[in-house]
This record gives C-alpha cells, sequence and structure tokens, in this order.
C-alpha cells in the first residue's frame, strides 16, 4: 500500500518537474505505472495531469511576477516567438503547453502578456489532460 502511495507522488513531482525548466519523464513514470495495473488509469490521468499542469500554471505565474517586476525587461528570443503566438491566440495557445521547450515557453508568455486567470486554467489543463489520456488511453489498447 505504501509503495502504491509513493508511486502516485513519484508521477506527479515527475509531472510537476516536467512542466517547469527541470527535466522530468512524467511519461514514461505514467506508462510504467499503467502496466503495473497496480492504479485505475483514471487516477494516473489525473495525478499526471494534476503534476503537469500546477507545473504550466507555476511557470505562467512567472511571466506574471516578471512583467510586474521588470515591466520594461525584453524576453529572450525562443520566449518572443511564443510571446508572439500568445498575442495572435489568446489563451487557447495553451492547449499547446504540453509541448517540450515550446510549451514552457508559452505558459510564460501567457503569464507576461497577462492572459486572463480563468480562460488559461482550462486551456493549460485541456492541453496537458489531453496528452495524458493519449497515453493512457494506448497504454490500455496495449494491455
Amino acid at each position: 500500500m505504501l509503495d502504491s502511495q509513493f508511486s502516485l507522488i513519484g508521477l506527479f513531482v515527475s509531472a510537476l518537474f516536467s512542466a517547469s525548466i527541470l527535466p522530468g519523464g512524467s511519461e514514461a513514470v505514467l506508462a510504467a505505472l499503467m502496466s503495473r495495473h497496480v492504479h485505475a488509469p483514471f487516477t494516473l490521468w489525473a495525478v499526471a495531469t494534476l503534476g503537469n499542469a500546477l507545473g504550466g500554471i507555476s511557470t505562467w505565474y512567472l511571466g506574471v511576477w516578471m512583467r510586474r517586476k521588470w515591466p520594461g525587461r525584453k524576453l529572450k528570443q525562443k520566449h518572443m516567438r511564443a510571446v508572439a503566438r500568445v498575442r495572435v491566440y489568446g489563451a487557447p495557445a495553451l492547449l499547446f503547453s504540453w509541448l517540450p521547450i515550446v510549451g514552457d515557453a508559452l505558459c510564460l508568455a501567457a503569464g507576461w502578456l497577462g492572459t486572463r486567470t480563468t480562460p488559461t486554467l482550462v486551456y493549460l489543463v485541456l492541453g496537458k489532460g489531453v496528452r495524458y489520456a493519449v497515453i493512457v488511453v494506448a497504454m490500455a489498447m496495449t494491455a
């Protein structure tokens, strides 16, 4: 029982780190836990989505904080491309927040531009949730 609780904590932490500048292999952790059949697929999906969404939200908040702290500061070039995309598409651009490297930049850019909190949360969680749903469904189909 304790091992199964630690596995969920490990999945959460891995997903949280995967959505930040720190490396994390949350997809591999999720797939490994799916293959063990210890937890319900929905539980694994929910834990991974929650962890990854909180990581994305923390990156978004970092962008909000940076805008307030240094209002005239220019962002790095890779972030400026993300800023341009968020300016065009708004919060729906965060549907792609699950993408490696690009996703972190989109979250930071959305915070920098001051996207509204509710749409930001909805699109960010939706994008990250769909990504983990694809992994869970694919693993369930191969089992």
